[in-house]
């Protein structure tokens, strides 16, 4: 190979690129080169040919067959590009099914249905020829300020770690490579602004937020990474062998391709300013493990050719990366692939999509309170006459999907185009859920703004119905674009523009008010849980897809039972932030400050239709350090009603040799029970879980004793047990397990158990 056709299969180039700016400094960036000229020595990427701006996808899929072909005839070497796209939220394509963002994944605490999602969302990318999928993101949640909490999982690694890695086994079996982003301490930005510079020390790196990646390159066996912006330490990521190299390859083994967050090659001598120029940029995250540069070739190109001719960046650098994009191509079959024949039809939103979307949104909704108001249909009774259904959100399809969904990321420079989707608002499906009641609607305000001359209609609306639905929350968007998204940082945590108002205004009437939150983040919203004003019940929906609307009328009729409970901690304000619930003592409420940063309501926390007793936790009274050991837990539904239980394991060193958490998630399983059904559930914990960086920056397992508990929250110790962990410090390998294996028996009242399903998670 020529250093030219070498070259060109690191970059990528992007065919729609310039007026769609869909990622940051897009429009800076754009590229002069066109697309003949760029192709001539071959091609690493075609970036997002179906993402960038609304194309029908059975002609685009004509075109790209039609451009592959004339790689492989036209080029001297003959080798396609890889095809890849954003699919965080679903495939980012028009007319694609779009599904729950990955903060409602984590509030559904189900790894299995995501991988079934995962699988969905492969097949349709494997279909219109796209090789490579740009996520998930197993970045995890530090600050709710930040604008990319809801592209996240959860605060807990582990829920990342496990949720995240099903999605990559989903996307994978279908034969689509996923890419992990953002590697690695991206979410620990300062203040929770974006691209801020991160101050997190080892120790915090290697237990918070390496976990969820280990698992997903060692369990999930992904092969595509792609690199933080994050500077940590005054290091950037992408220029540095340190986190790229060391870890990734050397320590665990992947053997993988990484690619570089758009335009974060440039970025080392843009936002940076470690690098002179573009050729030693390209120089700089060469060296520390970058082999694509996306999406396009603005320091892998003339740059770089320009100092290897003149002898300054050695060519062995760029043979490393070559021979790691030609062993994914190899991986993926494009080497022999012939691109005969295009998809002639193709469904991007099959009943199968729709069924996964709604599921998945049902599992996520949350019950924050609710003192008896829903469900809104008892026994025996059909439901409220009149329904006011009020609020900025309630009549939205753009508020069912986050920042990443193609609706809010590309339609929205689009306003002409329609979605062609088919996505019920909270409005039309409350609508089609009583249609014997009056269903009345009154936006009372806008997301955003200061106009309060709609909330007086609202509230004589709200007067004359029998309860009140208020629909509030977000509107995602990017760089400014709307209150949550990427590059959408906040400084407070209270609901945007006058939202707060109306839902008191509305309180006030004395009509039963149920709040439905649908966010891309958790709100400082302790005036609605525990306030004078507080509504009758909260739901909270974290961007709940295409299905979103039908799942929330669902659970608010009482068709559905709620199931979700909150994987962040809910806020109490925005000066309580960075709050994790893995605080040591010092992180909490204490008599040495005047300020309290205890969340509203806990990680964890969701309630039900029915209600579960949780007794007689039980556990190994030993275990060596390294090993393994069971605990067991017996849960009953108390209730009148079948719900599902999320039976949660937590931990508590009782001391150790560096300061830990006062509350630790072991694991998880949901379990579902009929009135008066009771199950026991079994946990068999490998003590790495228990595992920390120690004193020696190693991580080890420490002898000594742990407190265990199960409830309903972190915070509620319902029934609780202790554990001695015995002998030697044991140092961590790969070869120690990362997850806790689930068993349940179950039975009816008063009647042996039996054993019915077993789980990882």
């Amino acid at each position: 190979m020529t250093l030219e056709e070498k070259i060109a299969q690191l970059v990528g180039y992007w065919v729609d690129q310039g007026g769609e700016v869909v990622a940051p400094l897009a429009g800076e960036m754009a590229t002069s080169t066109r697309y003949d000229e760029a192709t001539l020595h071959g091609l690493g990427h075609l970036t997002r040919v179906y993402g960038t701006r609304p194309v029908d996808p059975v002609e685009r899929a004509e075109w790209l067959w039609a451009e592959q072909r004339r790689l492989t005839s036209e080029t001297r070497l003959g080798i396609p590009a890889i095809v890849h796209e954003e699919c965080l939220t679903g495939l980012a394509a028009w007319k694609a099914a779009t599904f729950p963002t990955p903060l409602a994944w984590g509030a559904a605490f189900d790894p299995a249905l995501v991988e079934e999602m995962g699988l969905l969302i492969g097949g349709s990318m494997k279909q219109l020829g796209i090789h490579q999928g740009l996520a998930p993101v197993l970045d995890v949640i530090r600050d709710p300020r930040w604008g990319r909490v809801d592209e996240c999982i959860a605060e807990d690694p582990y829920v990342v770690g496990t949720i995240g890695t099903a999605y990559v086994t989903g996307l994978q079996a279908a034969g689509v490579h996923a890419t992990l982003k953002h590697f690695v301490g991206y979410s620990a930005t300062q203040a929770g602004r974006n691209h801020a510079p991160v101050h997190a020390g080892s120790r915090e790196i290697n237990d918070v937020f390496l976990p969820p990646f280990e698992m997903a390159v060692l369990d999930g066996g992904v092969r595509s990474v792609m690199n933080s912006y994050a500077e940590i330490d005054g290091a950037p990521v992408g220029g540095t062998p340190e986190y790229l190299t060391e870890i990734l390859r050397d320590r665990w083994g992947f053997d993988g391709v990484v690619v570089s967050d758009y335009f974060s090659v440039a970025f080392l001598q843009l936002m940076h300013a470690v690098a002179a120029d573009r050729g030693e940029a390209a120089e700089l995250a060469l060296t520390a493990g970058i082999d694509v540069e996306l999406p396009t070739g603005d320091a892998f190109l003339a740059p770089l050719i320009e100092r290897v001719r003149a002898g300054q960046t050695d060519e062995a650098l760029i043979d490393r990366a070559v021979l790691r994009v030609l062993a994914q191509k190899e991986d993926l079959g494009l080497l022999d692939e012939t691109f005969t024949m295009a998809p002639t039809e193709i469904d991007l939103d099959s009943p199968e999509h729709r069924r996964v979307a709604r599921v998945l949104a049902e599992e996520s909704l949350i019950l924050l309170t609710n003192n008896g108001v829903l469900p809104l249909v008892g026994a025996g009774d059909r439901g409220p006459a009149t329904i006011a259904v009020l609020g900025p959100n309630a009549d939205s399809t753009e508020a069912l999907m986050g920042c990443y969904s193609f609706v809010n990321h590309v339609l929205a420079h689009h306003p002409d185009v329609p979605a062609d989707l088919e996505m019920p608002t909270v409005l039309e499906a409350l609508a089609k859920e009583f249609p014997s009641a009056e269903v009345v609607f009154a936006a009372g305000c806008e997301v955003e703004g200061s106009d309060s001359s709609a909330i007086a209609a609202a509230v004589e609306t709200a007067r004359a119905a029998d309860v009140a639905v208020v629909v509030v929350g977000d509107r995602a968007g990017l760089f400014g674009r709307g209150t949550v998204g990427e590059g959408n940082d906040v400084e407070s945590l209270e609901l945007p523009g006058l939202q707060r108002d109306l839902v008191e205004a509305v309180v006030a009437t004395g009509t039963p008010v149920v709040m439905v939150l649908m966010t891309g983040r958790p709100y400082a919203v302790a005036w609605a849980v525990e306030g004078p004003l507080a509504p009758a019940a909260v739901l909270q929906a974290f961007f709940p897809g295409e299905e979103g609307g039908v799942a929330i009328a669902s659970v608010l009729s009482g068709a559905v039972a709620p199931t979700g409970h909150l994987p962040v901690s809910l806020p109490r304000s925005a000066g309580a932030q960075p709050f994790s619930y893995l605080h040591p003592i010092l992180g909490g409420p204490s008599d040495v400050t005047s300020v309290d940063s205890t969340p509203v309501l806990p990680f964890g926390h969701g309630l039900s239709y029915t209600t579960f007793e949780r007794t007689d936790l039980t556990a190994d009274a030993e275990v060596a350090a390294g090993g393994t050991f069971t605990a067991s837990v017996r849960i009953r539904n108390t209730g009148e009603r079948a719900g599902t239980d999320l039976v949660q394991l937590y931990a508590k060193d009782t001391y150790a040799s560096v300061t830990r958490p006062v509350a630790q998630l072991l694991g998880y399983h949901r379990v579902t029970l009929e009135p008066g059904e009771e199950a026991q559930v079994t946990f068999r914990v490998p003590t790495a879980r228990l595992a920390f960086t120690g004193l020696r920056h190693e991580r080890i397992v420490e002898p000594g004793a742990v407190e265990l508990w199960v409830g309903p929250s972190c915070a509620g110790k319902e029934t609780t047990a202790e554990i001695s962990l015995t002998g030697a410090v044991h140092r961590v390998t790969l070869a120690d397990g990362r997850y806790v294996e689930t068993s349940v028996l179950r039975a009816p009242a008063d009647t042996p158990v039996r054993e019915t399903e077993t789980a990882r998670a």
